[in-house]
This record gives structure tokens, sequence and C-alpha cells, in this order.
């Protein structure tokens, strides 16, 4: 997972800015709940409640998901 460069400064978050890319790239790219990121940054040893999961993908997440719509692969063209 690449953190996108031009993500914004996170004055002001609890969690360092790895977390919260890691936990909003997960929520979008795997489409997963907030329950079950909420449970994957557990099993890491991080300790998050579901509503700041949900307040950084409200946030945040409209940026993420157009970082991997932009990095994913263009379908080929057959001529």
């Amino acid at each position: 997972m690449n953190i996108p460069w031009s993500m914004p400064r996170l004055k002001g978050f609890r969690y360092p800015r790895q977390v919260i890319a890691y936990a909003v790239w997960l929520y979008h790219r795997l489409a997963l709940s907030a329950a079950d990121v909420e449970d994957l940054l557990a099993e890491r040893g991080v300790i998050v409640s579901r509503e700041a999961i949900r307040l950084w993908i409200n946030r945040f997440g409209a940026h993420f998901a157009t970082c991997i719509r932009r990095d994913r692969p263009r379908p080929a063209t057959t001529e």
C-alpha cells in the first residue's frame, strides 16, 4: 500500500498518518466494513473505535478512492 503523498498533514489526530491511511485503504480497497477494519487493526495491536474509523473514512475516503482508481491498470485495447 502506498500512502498518497498528496494526503494532507494530520495534525491533531491521535494516531500516526500510516495507521489512518492503512485503515482507510483497507476499507476502500478490500471493501470491508468499519467493524472489520477495527478487528484487523486490533490484531496488529492498534485499538481504535469504529466511530474513529468512520470519521477517518468520511474525511479521507474520497481522496483514497480517487488514488486507488487512478493507480488501477487500464484495460488493454485490441485492434
